[in-house]
């Protein structure tokens, strides 16, 4: 059992004007990701073509594969007249050159400043045929940046394409049978394959939203496919409203309104909300509620797995043991990554993340009892705020960790930077990193502790042989 929380130190933000190197994304970023993990399905950025440019190079960087991302593709006349044309003309094309089963529409920036009214726009479309036989299905969520991360698209997208899709009645037999819905998360594809594996292995069917672990990370084909195998199965979208309970991994997201706590108050689906299963007893908890409820115990491998990464934490203890961190990057990632500091005998003494839900610091204190040192932490702040946070307080870190966003900063400070989450662009396989799970935090601890040696043994005069 954990000690009650206790405060946390959490000091005022400046009014800042400007951010200097954002520790964040554009969210229509996080809802084309979550549309490339529906089968069939096709991201429509509802805008100008920069906007869609940006997003895809930016994946297609992380996950090094093609993404395309359609777009409405706003000129000036559209953007003082409407993109309602554009809109069509674009769901048109998308329609007659990737037959795809679904089209996810998000908004941007320039659409929800002008005041696009995307539910009537989608009405007319429609009306006029846009729903013949073999028309894909339409789902669209508002995703201006100005008012979130691109976690917080990624999460509005979830719950708008569960809102939308989400269908009483008749089921298709497959769906009639006891199964779980579970809500990851922004995670890596290795992460949601590790999900798909416990549920086989606690042997209950559960449809994982979204599913980009195929779709974004598939092997490689004899034959380009404008739109790749894998996704959510959209009966399985429609089918949400049957499932025994949703699982939901995030510790910010309790107190907000998503697909889980969606299906809890209009289908009265149990909603577990949970945070994500990374070092030992954040992923107790996991299988715990894994075991409440399926009714099955946990599987002898995953027991297993637990034991050899205590024996692991025993055996590097004296490697870590004190060494002070900051860890920054997308909030529940950040409170993960926090946690499995704090059980190696790590010090995180700077938690930071651009984004704003409110619940960092609590969060941060849930999973932070035992440390006697709380750390300092701050939301929506940017890189060169950490820096000078980090400069002024003499914060003196022996690592960081995050994502590639935070490498100049780690070079500014003189040490080694542990790549996490996303977006990893300057190496390779950052979509196949497993962060979750007892078989996630060894290999995450494996590489902290191997980061650490490697630092002492290039920074020696004389060389270590054994360490």
């Amino acid at each position: 059992m954990s000690s009650p929380a206790r405060k946390i130190k959490l000091e005022a933000k400046p009014n800042w004007v400007s951010t200097r190197n954002p520790c964040k994304a554009c969210a229509p970023m996080g809802a084309t990701l979550v549309m490339r993990g529906i089968e069939g399905g096709v991201p429509f950025l509802h805008g100008s073509q920069g906007c869609a440019t940006y997003m895809r190079r930016y994946l297609i960087s992380h996950f090094r594969e093609p993404m395309d991302i359609a777009t409405s593709g706003f000129s000036e006349a559209s953007t003082i007249f409407g993109g309602g044309a554009n809109l069509r003309q674009g769901l048109q094309n998308v329609t007659s050159q990737y037959k795809p089963g679904l089209i996810g529409i998000a908004t941007t920036c320039l659409t929800e400043t002008i005041g696009e009214d995307m539910n009537l726009l989608l009405h007319e479309y429609r009306a006029k045929g846009g729903q013949a036989e073999n028309a894909p299905e339409l789902v669209h969520v508002a995703t201006p940046s100005y008012r979130g991360t691109h976690v917080d698209g990624f999460n509005d997208a979830v719950r708008a394409v569960v809102e939308q899709m989400a269908a009483e009645g008749a089921l298709p037999s497959a769906y009639t049978q006891s199964f779980l819905n579970i809500f990851p998360g922004m995670v890596s594809a290795e992460d949601l394959r590790f999900l798909k594996e416990v549920a086989d292995d606690f042997g209950i069917p559960a449809t994982v939203f979204p599913d980009y672990s195929e779709t974004l990370d598939g092997p490689s084909m004899l034959k380009y496919k404008k739109i790749p195998e894998g996704g959510t199965p959209l009966l399985a979208l429609h089918a949400t409203p049957a499932a025994r309970a949703s699982i939901e991994l995030g510790r910010t997201l309790r107190q907000k309104k998503t697909a889980a706590s969606f299906l809890q108050e209009r289908f009265l689906v149990p909603a577990k909300r949970i945070g994500l299963p990374v070092g030992v007893e954040e992923t107790d908890v996991f299988f715990n509620t894994m075991e409440k409820v399926t009714g099955a115990p946990m599987p002898e491998k995953y027991a297993a797995q637990r034991g050899r990464l205590i024996d692991a934490y025993v055996d590097g203890h004296k490697y870590v043991f004190g060494k002070r961190a900051i860890v920054f990057g997308d909030e529940d990632m950040v409170v993960g990554m926090t946690s499995l500091l704090a059980e190696i005998g790590a010090q995180p003494i700077l938690c930071a993340s651009g984004g704003k839900s409110g619940a960092l610091a609590k969060s941060i204190a849930e999973v932070t009892t035992h440390l006697k040192e709380a750390p300092l932490v701050r939301e929506g702040v940017d890189f060169m705020t950490m820096a000078e946070e980090a400069e002024m307080k003499e914060l003196k870190p022996d690592f960081m960790i995050g994502s590639s966003k935070g490498a100049k900063f780690a070079r500014a400070l003189g040490v080694p930077l542990i790549r996490v989450g996303f977006p990893i662009h300057d190496r390779f396989g950052g979509q196949r990193i497993l962060h979750l799970g007892y078989r996630g935090a060894q290999q995450l601890f494996d590489q902290i502790i191997n980061t650490l040696l490697e630092l002492k043994q290039d920074s020696s005069p004389i060389g270590y042989s054994y360490l």
